[in-house]
């Protein structure tokens, strides 16, 4: 039953706001009922407008590694803001972020901010194209890169939810500029490259896929897709939007020991705040204006306030043991979850990278798209509801990701999976 408040909240919201929502997978289609609406966050922590309080593992959909107003985020934001919120002229800060990137990511050399990944990866597209002066790209079936015309061609994520594959108004011409290879099957890439010769500027990918739930690369599938590219003449994009500072201090690209061309990166890199960025190879970027032909411009890109908060995050996470804790939560938190499935009786597999997990039920294993879409959608509805009630925050869809922060403990972890063999118990006995 949905709180009073959230259920009037939502009503309101739905008179002025297409859906009641300003993200399609907020709007909880994917597994029914109303969804809850937020008041604030502490720790690993949310609670919602009714005063309840939930464990948290959606994290805004990821940026919130650190968990939710951390002081010393909170501190760079203030004593930022109290210098004023933007200027739209440069800033010191944002020569300190983006030194921080170019210094710990070896495949970025120049680095442009923008305020979301839509706009990163949307830009990424264009020095691609500009500098192979070649029209078509390769992306994955299940993977998302932002509501960019070109690449909302089998889309993952909310796309996916919805089961809306493509996005009415985006032109058949730019549709059919874009192919769609399956993810882990470099033989379905080379089939593209086969069909047309000399005409595939990028290749672009989330090295770990995160939109159509977690999934994992198989050993040796990006560095194939990197000779691939490397043969044809053709540039490798890695979007780490998600992954990016997320999986290891870098990115994936850092965790797989590879170097893609160009790359974006977000909502980590902003530490809860808008924030993304594009960079790749020299030669590559010096196309973006003013140096050169390619144009992008952005009223908002490294505002001070979202520099600060992201270069306060990167350098807490620079610490020490960070990314191994949260490997060792998140195999503590897998292992329970397997044991839950086991003692249900159940079929289901657990996908995990890092911090990012996804349980799939109604099937074994999950290596692309298609393995997703055969998930048992119910199920992980039922699921969903008895962690809420349980006490317990999830993404409210089969197809997102879900992700631990530095500020869940063994105590977040046992519990949960206490409160996941209750309700997969409940819910395999009928």
């Amino acid at each position: 039953m949905n709180p009073s408040l959230s259920s009037a909240l939502f009503a309101r919201a739905q008179r002025c706001i297409p859906g009641g929502v300003n993200s399609p997978v907020r709007a909880w289609r994917a597994v029914g009922g109303e969804p809850l609406f937020l008041s604030r966050g502490k720790g690993c922590v949310v609670w919602d407008v009714d005063g309840r309080s939930y464990v948290d593992y959606v994290g805004s959909w990821g940026p919130l590694i650190l968990g939710h107003a951390h002081p010393e985020v909170l501190r760079a934001i203030h004593d930022a803001m109290r210098d004023g919120t933007t200027f739209g002229a440069p800033t010191a800060a944002e020569v300190a972020f983006a030194e921080k990137v170019c210094g710990v990511v070896p495949s970025v050399e120049l680095l442009r901010l923008t305020s979301s990944g839509t706009e990163a990866t949307m830009a990424l597209l264009r020095v691609a194209r500009a500098y192979t002066r070649r029209s078509r790209v390769i992306k994955f079936d299940g993977c998302y890169h932002g509501h960019v015309d070109a690449l909302l061609v089998q889309a993952g994520s909310g796309a996916a939810t919805l089961s809306i594959p493509d996005s009415a108004g985006v032109p058949d011409a730019v549709a059919q500029a874009t192919l769609v290879a399956r993810f882990n099957d470099l033989a379905s890439v080379e089939q593209c490259f086969q069909r047309f010769p000399g005409e595939i500027a990028a290749v672009i990918v989330e090295p770990i896929v995160g939109n159509m739930g977690v999934i994992p690369p198989k050993p040796g599938f990006l560095e194939g897709l990197a000779e691939v590219c490397r043969r044809e003449g053709a540039l490798l994009i890695f979007d780490e939007v998600m992954t990016g500072f997320r999986v290891a201090w870098g990115g994936a690209q850092v965790r797989y020991s590879l170097t893609p061309d160009l790359s974006s990166f977000g909502k980590v890199i902003g530490g809860g705040m808008p924030l993304a960025a594009f960079g790749g190879r020299r030669e590559i970027m010096e196309l973006v204006a003013p140096l050169g032909p390619v144009y992008h411009a952005g009223t908002l890109s490294g505002n001070p306030l979202a520099v600060a908060a992201g270069l306060r995050t990167l350098e807490l996470l620079e610490n020490a043991g960070t990314y191994e804790r949260l490997e060792e939560l998140g195999q503590r938190l897998e292992e329970g979850l397997e044991e839950a499935i086991a003692e249900a009786k159940l079929t289901a597999c657990v996908n995990r990278v890092g911090s990012m997990w996804t349980v799939f039920f109604g099937v074994a294993q999950v290596a692309n798209a298609d393995d997703a879409r055969q998930c048992d959608r119910d199920f992980f509805r039922r699921w969903f509801h008895g962690m809420l009630e349980e006490g317990f925050y999830l993404p409210p869809s089969p197809f997102e990701a879900a992700f631990l922060s530095l500020a869940h403990t063994e105590a977040e972890i046992d519990a949960t999976v206490a409160a996941a063999k209750r309700v997969l118990r409940r819910l395999s006995s009928g």
